[in-house]
């Protein structure tokens, strides 16, 4: 099932107005296939909905995590640190278009800006998400340099000098957590192979 498929069918719970699902489907896929979209575009989001197709039975609510999928990076520049919390906003703004109730699109709310900090949460779904969205962090090192390639070219309004040091301090950021990824089988699929793409992206900064 390709992504505007996925995102029909989940919004055919919620209203029966096909106008409004397409309407709200051409906004997401407008601003994910923008020209600066290297990396945080279509694919990503389809990378990561495979990634929770393998934990399917372990999501309380598959519904509101796909939404969080959806709307999660809608809004990217490269140049704002705000840009989770610009994508919740224009995800509540949206959502309330369908007949959503006020508390699940609050928890989108909650899914979407915990991707700012990727702190473990008390809520499970929420970490699945986290590990979702990091899980490029521990594929293999041909995928991963390429993903570090792309981030690069998001943030070309940067020269090497200012880029270098801020890369630098997310990635050591990541070494020092105790987990990169917050669950079980993301820890067990992905933690060890992403400590050492990390560590040796260091190496090259």
């Amino acid at each position: 099932m390709n992504l505007k498929e996925k995102f029909s069918d989940l919004c055919l719970h919620f209203t029966a107005d096909p106008v409004l699902i397409q309407n709200l489907w051409q906004e997401i896929e407008k601003k994910y296939s923008g020209k600066s979209r290297h990396y945080h575009n279509l694919m990503h989001l389809e990378n990561m909905f495979l990634e929770l197709e393998s934990v399917k039975e372990h999501i309380q609510n598959y519904s509101i995590i796909s939404f969080s999928v959806f709307y999660h990076d809608v809004i990217y520049d490269a140049s704002s640190k705000y840009n989770e919390e610009k994508s919740a906003s224009y995800a509540v703004e949206q959502l309330q278009k369908m007949s959503i109730d006020k508390d699940m699109i609050s928890k989108i709310e909650a899914q979407i800006l915990a991707t700012k900090s990727h702190e473990k949460s008390n809520a499970p779904d929420t970490d699945y998400l986290l590990d979702a969205d990091l899980s490029i962090l521990g594929k293999d090192s041909a995928t991963y340099f390429d993903y570090t390639r792309k981030i690069r070219k998001e943030y070309a309004l940067y020269p090497d000098l200012l880029y270098k040091p801020g890369r630098k301090k997310v990635l050591k950021h990541f070494l020092e957590l105790e987990n990169i990824f917050k669950t079980e089988h993301f820890r067990g699929k992905y933690e060890q192979q992403a400590r050492e793409n990390i560590a040796a992206e260091i190496q090259l900064l």
